[in-house]
This record gives structure tokens, C-alpha cells and sequence, in this order.
């Protein structure tokens, strides 16, 4: 009798933990969150993340059709579907989540941050491991759409927008159509940003480059307008 309260008591203090840092994560990274009482009552990725570690856990332990059910009701009130089987770590953050997809076999590490519109899917047909595993740390910001079985690497970013199809390494930046690597540091610099907003632009980058070539060939010595400048005031002196 006192080994299954205990047990009871143990499982219940696990849950009352991760629900306490799933409300601090909220608190770290949305400055409109007020207090807790604010975010256990009005937040609906919040909300979404809790009705699926319930299902996930009804599904981990076999039972039918529930864990399918309770996924699909989070979907109705939320708007925000998560397979049930998908595997979610601690300290998950869905901002505003009208619309964010996760696949049944994606994997989301500590600390990630999720806005609206985000797609977790896959690229066919196949049974196993189709959709994305996300490293700790990671920003996705919205709209973005990482597909198939790949990797995004701890700490990056995915910009908003997005298609990514390809694995993305430590401490790197996404960003485009499809998606392209454009800051990769190869190690960890500072604290989790979250400004997705101030992210490089590959095409104008591209364009600068292409007008500062244009521009030495044009002009291959630097001085050379200087040079014409003064030739023709000689010449009209003379």
C-alpha cells in the first residue's frame, strides 16, 4: 500500500516538475507573459504541449485509439496538431501556434522555440523515421517548414519562411527557398538568441557582391575616375 502511494506520490511530482518548467520556459522567452496563473489559463501552445505529453504517455504505454483522440481534440481547441508519437524534451515553447504541424516521428530537444505556422513533416510515404529531429536550443521562426528525416543542429536558427530539406549543423543559420546555410560559427558564442528577425540576407549579399565585381571591372584601378577627372580639367585649362 505505501509502495504504490509512493509510486503515485513520485510519478505525480514528475509531472507537477515538467509542467513547472514548461510555464518557466513561457516566463524566459515571451515578455507579454504576465504571470503563471496568465499562462496556464490563456496560453494554447502551452496548453497543446500538455495534451500531448498525456497522449504521448498513453501511446508510449499501448493503449488504443485515447492517446489518437486526445491529439485531435488539442488540435480542435489549440490549433495546434502534435502526433502523438512525436517525442517532445522539457522547456518547449510554441508561441501564438495557430497552425504548427509535428510529425508523428519528430524529435525536439530542451529549450526549443516554435512560432506560428511551423511544419515538422515528412517527404513521403515511407514507414520508420521520416520527420525532422531538432536539437536543444533551436529557434524556428514562423511559417517555417523542415521536412524529412534530417538534423537541425543545437543552438541554430531557421528563419521565417523557410524550407528546409537538408541537415543543418551546429550553431548555423537558415534561411530561403530551399533553405540555405548563410552563418555557420562551429561554436556556441552567447546565450539562446531569439531575434529570428535580424537574420542575413543571402540574395541581397549575393547582389552586393555581384555590383562590387561589376565595379572592378569596370574600374580596375580605384583611382581611375579621379584620374579621367583630372585629365579633363587639364585639358580644358590648356
Amino acid at each position: 500500500m505505501n509502495e504504490n502511494s509512493g509510486g503515485k506520490s513520485a510519478i505525480v511530482n514528475r509531472w507537477i516538475a515538467v509542467a513547472r518548467r514548461d510555464i518557466q520556459a513561457v516566463k524566459d522567452r515571451d515578455p507579454a507573459a504576465r504571470g503563471a496563473i496568465e499562462i496556464v489559463l490563456s496560453y494554447p501552445g502551452l496548453h497543446a504541449i500538455w495534451m500531448h505529453r498525456l497522449a504521448h504517455h498513453l501511446e508510449v504505454n499501448r493503449l488504443p485509439l485515447l492517446p489518437r483522440l486526445i491529439s485531435m481534440f488539442a488540435r480542435a481547441v489549440t490549433g495546434v496538431e502534435i502526433h502523438q508519437g512525436a517525442k517532445i524534451g522539457h522547456g518547449l515553447f510554441i508561441d501564438h501556434g495557430m497552425g504548427v504541424v509535428i510529425g508523428e516521428t519528430a524529435e525536439i530537444g530542451e529549450n526549443v522555440t516554435m512560432y506560428q505556422g511551423v511544419t515538422l513533416g515528412g517527404t513521403g510515404k515511407e514507414k520508420g523515421k521520416r520527420h525532422p529531429t531538432i536539437g536543444d536550443n533551436v529557434v524556428i521562426a514562423a511559417g517555417a517548414s523542415v521536412l524529412g528525416p534530417i538534423t537541425v543542429g543545437k543552438n541554430s536558427k531557421v528563419g521565417a519562411g523557410a524550407v528546409v530539406l537538408k541537415d543543418v549543423p551546429l550553431n548555423c543559420t537558415v534561411v530561403g527557398v530551399p533553405g540555405r546555410i548563410t552563418v555557420c560559427s562551429g561554436e556556441r558564442t552567447s546565450q539562446m538568441n531569439l531575434h529570428h528577425e535580424k537574420l542575413p540576407d543571402p540574395i541581397l549579399d549575393m547582389f552586393e557582391k555581384v555590383d562590387q565585381r561589376l565595379t572592378k571591372l569596370e574600374h580596375p584601378d580605384g583611382n581611375s575616375a579621379k584620374k579621367e577627372a583630372c585629365a579633363r580639367e587639364a585639358k580644358v585649362e590648356t
